[in-house]
């Protein structure tokens, strides 16, 4: 009876797919292949990861030729007018510095450049009440004059250039500070061509009205480009030989300069960083010669730069003072210093020296 039990009993059936104690044993579950191990599933982060680079990658190498193609964009990036930060209240230069006026000039059919005039401190008292006719009046004292020329991005306005008005200002100088053409509060756009036309402005303007004072230029960085341009211009079109040029953290040309800046560390090794970078400086009528300009110059001239610029390697002014004092008749005129790394001066804080007053006056004492 057993043996004819067992014998009509069906077999039990497979379990289902996935069910039993394989299943249970294997966790990768059905379609696992030999040995259990599990198929390889796809990573959502690497995923993601991949995608980034794959596009970071194809932006890095568009941009040269975007920029060859494209010369106003590497303008964009030459100029910075852009960064338009501090957002200050240009009409109330009160608010950051004292015995200043702002006034506007326009220096051609729709372009109006804002200006800031500081008095030297010394007059500071007297000036109280006082308008902007009086301010006019007042560069005539025989109080020497900088027009100064700032670099690119921000205004006039910026934190490292309202602290070296204050400190020029307590040396005993009228500041004339302006924003180019699309600076600040500026109307137009920025170009080399206009950057001259508006200095080129105000220099008449200040002449007109500072008798026997010394009236000299003062640029930093890509303002040191503006400077010279603007001397040389003035020598060769009208006879007019500037007082005295002063360069701050300056450079030989912009074509050299932009190979050193940081922001082109990314594509020194790039093939075709030269002419796609580099070469594309003149398509967009982007030069500042600075190098060439100093070598018909005459003015004296004083260039500043911190050893431990980050920007524009001291090599770059270095390397324009020996040509100056290559190209100048009376060397006595051209003059270097430099601003030992240990005080940390870097790129736009040399006025935190407080030797600055004293080599810029003894400099402009001691020309002839």
């Amino acid at each position: 009876m057993k043996r004819r039990s067992e014998r009509g009993v069906a077999p039990p059936a497979p379990p289902p797919l996935g069910e039993g104690p394989a299943a249970q044993a294997s966790p990768g579950g059905a379609g696992d292949p030999p040995g259990g191990s599990p198929r390889p599933r796809r990573s959502w982060p690497s995923w993601l990861f991949r995608t980034l680079i794959l596009h970071l990658f194809i932006i890095y190498v568009s941009i040269p030729f975007l920029i060859r193609l494209f010369p106003a964009l590497l303008a964009k990036l030459v100029f910075l007018n852009i960064v338009a930060f501090p957002f200050v209240d240009f009409g109330k230069p009160e608010l950051l510095l004292n015995h200043t006026v702002n006034f506007y000039l326009t220096t051609e059919p729709e372009v109006t450049i804002g200006v800031w005039h500081v008095l030297p401190g010394s007059r500071g008292i007297e000036a109280q009440g006082k308008d902007h006719s009086w301010y006019e009046e007042s560069l005539a004292d025989n109080n020497p004059v900088i027009i100064y020329l700032h670099g690119n991005g921000g205004n006039r306005a910026s934190g490292h250039r309202v602290s070296l008005m204050k400190v020029m200002s307590g040396a005993g100088f009228h500041i004339l500070a302006l924003d180019y053409r699309g600076y600040g509060d500026s109307s137009g756009y920025p170009s080399e061509t206009g950057f001259t036309t508006d200095v080129m402005y105000l220099y008449d303007w200040v002449k007109a009205r500072s008798g026997n004072s010394r009236v000299l230029f003062w640029g930093h960085s890509l303002g040191s480009g503006v400077a010279t341009n603007v001397a040389r211009k003035l020598l060769e079109e009208k006879g007019i030989q500037v007082d005295l040029i002063i360069l701050e953290s300056s450079f030989t040309n912009i074509r050299e300069a932009a190979a050193h800046i940081p922001i082109t560390r990314i594509y020194r090794k790039f093939p075709g960083f030269e002419y796609l970078i580099l070469d594309s400086m003149a398509l967009g009528d982007i030069f500042f010669r600075n190098d060439e300009n100093v070598k018909v110059l005459s003015s004296p001239l004083l260039i500043l730069h911190s050893e431990d610029d980050p920007v524009l390697p001291m090599h770059l002014g270095r390397k324009l003072a020996e040509i100056a004092l290559h190209s100048y008749e009376n060397k006595d005129k051209v003059k270097f210093v430099a601003f030992p790394e240990k005080l940390g001066l870097a790129h736009e804080n040399i006025c935190s020296d407080p030797e600055l007053p004293d080599i810029v006056k003894d400099f402009v004492k001691n020309i002839k």
